[in-house]
């Protein structure tokens, strides 16, 4: 799937509607094969990706769980180090 979109469910302080229209736009370039939809393609593009954020915004209204919330920055701090690690990077 898309390696841009993040999970949003169980963080410190919740996903913005931002991050959650970020990762529905991102979802809807995948099914379509659109980086920027065509002017005619413009209204169902913006349509589904409404559609999408809103099935999100209720998906994780509706998640429940016992695990502590994570942190943005712990979490921000560990995929920098994996990404050091897998491309030998080093900043």
């Amino acid at each position: 799937m898309c390696r841009n979109i993040k999970t949003l469910f169980n963080f410190e302080p919740p996903a913005s509607d931002a991050e959650i229209r970020d990762a529905s736009i991102q979802f809807v370039r995948k099914l379509s094969g659109f980086t920027a939809p065509s002017k005619a393609n413009a209204p169902a593009f913006e349509r589904a990706v409404d559609e999408v954020a809103a099935a999100a915004q209720l998906l994780i209204a509706s998640l429940v769980t016992n695990a502590e919330p994570r942190n943005r920055e712990v979490e921000k701090e560990r995929a920098r180090l994996r990404s050091a690690a897998r491309f030998g990077l080093s900043r």
